[in-house]
C-alpha cells in the first residue's frame, strides 16, 4: 500500500467515514456530496498518479475535501500563506499535493507551493558553515542550513506579483544534495490565492536556553558536547526563521506518534527516493545506519514540536503508528 493510502484509513477501518472525524460546520453532507460528485473523476486521476488504489477514494476524499473547504474558508482578500508542519516521513508532501489540487479543482483557487527543503543552502555554503561554525552544519535539515531569506523573498514576491509576472520557486535536488541551477526552477505566473509552505520545522519556535543544556541523543553527546551546534540552531530560530515563519497566516500540523515512527517512515521515504533516482546519483542516498544518524539531527526539535506545536496550530491532524488519521483538532 502506498504511504498516502495508509493516511486515509481511520482507526476502526474503512467502514468508518474519515469525514466523520471533522468537526461539524466545515462542510455539510449536502455540500460534501455535491463537491465529491463534481471532482471525483479528476480526483481519481490524481490518485492514479500517486499509485493509490481506487478503493481508497472515499476515505481519501473524506480527508481532503473538508480540509480544502477549511483552508478556502480562511482566505480573505489577500494571498493566504499556509504553513504545513510534520515530522520526517509523515506525509506532508502528499497532503500538500492533494490539498492544492482540490483547492484548484473545487474552488478555482490559484495555488503556489514549495517546501522548506527547497531552500536549503547549497552544498558549498553548508561546507563553509561546517568549517566556520560547526561540523554538523554540513548535514542539511536543521535551522541554519536553509536560506531563510530566500524563502521570505519568495513568499513576498508571490504575494506582490503582477498578473503576468513570473516568480521563480526554489528547488533542491536531494539525490545530489545540492540546489538545482536557477534556470531549472519552476516559475509561477501571477499572484496566487494560496501559498502552501511545508516542512518539518515550518512554524517551529525556539527552545528556552535551559532546554538546550542536556543532550537528547548520542549525536549531541559525542559531537556537540559543548552545545555550540544546538545553540546556533536555536539562535537562527529566534532570528531569520522567526521572520520567515512570521509570514504564515495559518498553520496545519501532522502530529506523529513519536520518534520510532519518524525513523520507520523516513526509512520508507528513502527507499522510495532510491527507486526514483538515477543509479549514477544514488551514492548520496542513505543506508539504515545513515538514516538513523540523519534523524538524530532532527530529534531535538521534532520532540519539541510534538509537545509545543499542537497548542499553537490552527489545525492538527493526529496520526497513529500505522499512519492512520485518528483525530482532527481545529483551534477556534
Amino acid at each position: 500500500m502506498d504511504e498516502a493510502a495508509s493516511l486515509t484509513l481511520p482507526p476502526s477501518g474503512p467502514e468508518r467515514k474519515t469525514r466523520e472525524l471533522w468537526p461539524d460546520g466545515i462542510l455539510s453532507p449536502v455540500e460534501y456530496t455535491e463537491l465529491w460528485d463534481r471532482v471525483r473523476p479528476v480526483f481519481l486521476e490524481r490518485m492514479d498518479e500517486h499509485r493509490i488504489p481506487e478503493k481508497f477514494a472515499d476515505a481519501l476524499a473524506g480527508i481532503y475535501l473538508p480540509l480544502a473547504a477549511w483552508v478556502h474558508g480562511q482566505k480573505g482578500t489577500e494571498t493566504l500563506v499556509l504553513g504545513v508542519n510534520g515530522a520526517q516521513g509523515s506525509g506532508k508532501s502528499t497532503l500538500c499535493d492533494f490539498l492544492g489540487f482540490v483547492l484548484s479543482e473545487a474552488y478555482g483557487d490559484r495555488v503556489a507551493g514549495f517546501s522548506i527543503d527547497d531552500i536549503y543552502k547549497t552544498r558549498a555554503e553548508r561546507e563553509r558553515l561546517a568549517r566556520e561554525v560547526h561540523p554538523l552544519l554540513v548535514t542539511r535539515g536543521v535551522p541554519g542550513t536553509h536560506d531563510a531569506d530566500l524563502g521570505l523573498a519568495t513568499i513576498r514576491a508571490l504575494k506582490a506579483a503582477e498578473p503576468y509576472a513570473l516568480t521563480p520557486l526554489p528547488s533542491f535536488d536531494k539525490a545530489r544534495d545540492d540546489r538545482r541551477p536557477f534556470q531549472e526552477w519552476p516559475r509561477l505566473r501571477g499572484r496566487p490565492d494560496v501559498i502552501i509552505f511545508e516542512g518539518w520545522c515550518v512554524g517551529t519556535a525556539p527552545q528556552s536556553d535551559e532546554a538546550l543544556i542536556r543532550p537528547v541523543n548520542e549525536l549531541e553527546r559525542n559531537e556537540d558536547a559543548d552545545g555550540a551546534w544546538r545553540r546556533y540552531v536555536n539562535e537562527r530560530l529566534k532570528s531569520d526563521y522567526a521572520r520567515l515563519f512570521g509570514e504564515l497566516d495559518r498553520l496545519i500540523v501532522l502530529k506523529v506518534p513519536g520518534m520510532d515512527s519518524v525513523l520507520e517512515w523516513r526509512s520508507l521515504q528513502e527507499r522510495k527516493l532510491a527507486e526514483r533516482t538515477d543509479p549514477s546519483h544514488r551514492q548520496r542516498l542513505m543506508d539504515a545506519e545513515g538514516i538513523r544518524r540523519f534523524i538524530m539531527h532532527y530529534e531535538r526539535l521534532t520532540r519539541h514540536n510534538l509537545e509545543e506545536l499542537p497548542g499553537r496550530a490552527d489545525l492538527t491532524l493526529h496520526l497513529d503508528v500505522h499512519h492512520r488519521l485518528t483525530r482532527i483538532q481545529v483551534r477556534q
